[in-house]
């Protein structure tokens, strides 16, 4: 199958020693979308007019903050807090007062656009738009492609969240024995390396034991990290 937009980062993250490819390829969204966000791209009239409505997530914000671009945060931050403020004085007159006590009050829709507003995030629903698209394409491509098919079969298993989405995206493009196939093979990998990080971990364990103090540390020195991203796909 000829490389194309998909392809390309989904083939990449397939060849890195990783503990879940699918992990990896978030990671790249994620990367890519705070660069896109840092470049020009915040001076664009769209593109604001949406960081103004969504804002950003805790984590996204702090990687923002990472970047060098201060002064293209602060025009981001500055006219997203005037977006807040004008969509705040909206409820001026509708804020619910107090009920009567032992009765739960209906939550106000002050409260409500407040609640709402912060669950929102340009970068998160940036990356939801690609990923799903990148996900299906790992199936498609372990359906066409032989040599993608040897990558999938080599990787080392995927993260509990993600080998979930792979079987699930394996039941909307597969059927009968091909489905069969790729869902036992995905548990394999799963289990496999689930059981390969049980044994690095208990080894780093076994280290802090006297009786293994001289013995060599093999695999288990980042087997916490390791177990982390398998465990929940923390990179």
């Amino acid at each position: 199958m000829a490389e194309k937009l998909y392809t390309i980062p989904v083939n990449e993250a397939f060849e890195e020693n990783c503990e879940c490819p699918i992990c990896s390829m978030y990671k790249k969204l994620e990367d890519d979308s705070i660069s896109f966000m840092m470049g020009a791209a915040y001076m664009e009239d769209d593109i604001r007019m949406a960081t103004d409505e969504k804002g950003f997530c805790r984590p996204h914000l702090k990687m923002l903050m990472q970047e060098k671009n201060r002064l293209g945060l602060a025009l981001i931050l500055k006219t997203h807090l005037d977006r807040q403020k004008k969509d705040a004085l909206k409820y001026r007159d509708k804020a619910v007062k107090g009920k009567a006590l032992l009765k739960k009050p209906e939550e106000c829709e002050l409260a409500k656009w407040a609640r709402e507003a912060s669950a929102r995030c340009y970068i998160c629903d940036r990356i939801e738009v690609m990923f799903p698209r990148y996900v299906d394409t790992v199936v498609l491509l372990y359906k066409k492609d032989a040599e993608f098919r040897e990558k999938y079969k080599n990787c080392k298993g995927f993260c509990q969240e993600h080998f979930g989405m792979l079987i699930s995206k394996g039941q909307e493009h597969m059927s009968g024995d091909e489905l069969n196939t790729f869902v036992q093979l995905t548990l394999q990998l799963y289990t496999d390396n689930i059981q390969r990080l049980a044994d690095d971990l208990e080894w780093f364990t076994d280290k802090f034991d006297y009786r293994y103090k001289d013995a060599p540390w093999k695999n288990s020195r980042d087997a916490i990290e390791r177990g982390a991203t398998k465990t929940n796909g923390i990179l």
